[in-house]
């Protein structure tokens, strides 16, 4: 075997400990954030907390040049509409709220909620309704039997007794007292309250298949039902994504609500962005406690491993510190960028939503691709039009067109909701509109968006009276 000594350049990418915690802390949400600053004030001595925050002259915490970012010109809190955010500090916890006092029992949990809108009479129906429901949810006898007696019990109309059945069925949870599954899961279907894509088709298969449903015969189906079976796919998944035993639901649980990470407003003719305080703690070492470490080090002690661990801490304890200031600069950094490229869109909405990616917001600030998107991740965005998480401002700029996909969606839902009642636009039309707007797209693109919003095709909107489909 012969031997040899050969010299190799090369390249390697060395991740320091302190630039792992960096990056660690940027993908961390913000109640993990919270746990993690707390787990480091409880075992690292050398650090506290900021009670008040810092203004931009204090120091790095927040960019020099960010003048945003100043805490005191946040906007007063009564202009925001969303529960849990407010900018005062409280007592009650502002990363969740318990519903206090409920019951376990589902059935004391529907009567308390309708206790607000019936009187004591109907509220009696209701528990006689209740009262013959499986653990399942379901009734236990026919439901014009029990409307029967309970007309008679209470001198009321089998019409009345009835209509509160009704009030059951599609209140909360919805399909609880069904007579069987096929009414249990129309009324969970017509219950969803944001666009679901399928659910048109959905209704018609229940209604027509059920049987081949239970069979898990999709061929079957899409031939019954003359549909695509890429669309019959979607349509049952939506299905069986639903509840079949609306009577084993789930206690109830906390309430989370969610604490914006920033806060965007306009004001002066311009938008401004801020950091909340309430998500962005911040620690620092007392000066203090580094005189008295470095004054042990200079006398007698300074070998002891008592130092020695001590300087490990405070070695930490600035890792941390300056892990806590690249995560805020960068989430505002990327915050302002977010905000200028879509300001059109929390001006005027959906239709204003421009094509945005991650490259184009990372070549901004001069930052990696994958730093964006973890810094985007988890993260929201509070805004005079709602609140998002910053993931929601990419849109995908949609083939052979200079718009976005959301943007395009938006523009079907208006042109749709628009049309002549006796006249429904179908979706060659629609096309065409969009073409004279300059949007050029595909008949099968609005097909498509057309069913994201859950509204169904022109011949059916012809004959059937259809909601109109809410904003998304």
């Amino acid at each position: 075997m012969k031997m040899g000594i050969s010299a190799q350049l090369g390249q390697q990418l060395h991740l320091t400990p302190q630039l792992l915690q960096s990056i660690r802390l940027l993908q961390l949400s913000g109640l993990q954030l919270e746990m993690e600053v707390q787990r480091a004030l409880e075992h690292n001595p050398l650090l506290e907390l900021e009670e008040d925050a810092p203004s931009p002259a204090d120091g790095d915490a927040v960019p020099a040049d960010a003048e945003v970012a100043a805490f005191d010109e946040l906007p007063e809190s009564s202009i925001w509409d969303v529960a849990g955010t407010s900018w005062s500090d409280r007592d009650d916890d502002r990363l969740q709220q318990l519903q206090a006092g409920e019951s376990t029992d589902l059935h004391v949990r529907v009567l308390d909620r309708l206790a607000l809108e019936l009187d004591a009479r109907q509220l009696q129906v209701a528990a006689f309704w209740l009262d013959h429901v499986d653990d399942a949810g379901y009734l236990q006898q026919d439901p014009v039997s029990l409307a029967l007696i309970a007309a008679a019990q209470f001198d009321i109309s089998i019409d009345t007794a009835e209509s509160l059945r009704q009030r059951l069925l599609h209140g909360d949870p919805a399909g609880l007292a069904a007579r069987d599954l096929r009414e249990c899961l129309q009324a969970q279907l017509s219950a969803l309250d944001e666009p679901a894509p399928g659910r048109t088709l959905a209704a018609r298969i229940l209604d027509h298949c059920i049987d081949l449903l239970a069979a898990h015969d999709l061929e079957a189906i899409a031939q019954r039902m003359k549909a695509d079976a890429t669309q019959v796919r979607q349509a049952v998944r939506l299905i069986l994504s639903l509840q079949p035993r609306p009577g084993e639901a789930a206690e109830p649980a906390e309430a989370v609500h969610v604490i914006p990470d920033v806060v965007a407003w306009h004001a002066d003719c311009a938008w401004r962005v801020a950091l909340n305080p309430a998500t962005t703690p911040r620690l620092r070492v007392p000066a203090m406690h580094e005189r008295a470490l470095e004054q042990a080090a200079q006398g007698d002690g300074a070998g002891s491993t008592g130092v020695q661990k001590m300087r490990d801490l405070l070695q930490e304890a600035r890792w941390l510190t300056r892990g806590l200031s690249m995560r805020y600069d960068t989430l505002l950094r990327t915050t302002r960028a977010i905000v200028e490229r879509q300001a059109g869109y929390l001006v005027h909405g959906d239709e204003a939503m421009a094509p945005l990616t991650l490259k184009e917001i990372a070549d901004e600030i001069g930052m990696h691709e994958s730093t964006v998107s973890r810094i985007t991740t988890g993260k929201y965005l509070q805004t005079p039009r709602g609140t998002f998480e910053l993931k929601h401002f990419f849109a995908v700029r949609l083939e052979g067109a200079s718009v976005s996909g959301p943007a395009v969606r938006a523009m079907v839902r208006r042109l749709i909701e628009a049309e002549p009642a006796g006249r429904p636009l179908a979706d060659e039309a629609i096309a065409g509109l969009l073409a004279r707007q300059g949007v050029h797209i595909a008949r099968r693109t609005v097909a498509k968006y057309r069913e994201q919003l859950d509204i169904a095709p022109a011949r059916a909107r012809r004959t059937v009276p259809r909601p109109l489909a809410k904003a998304g």
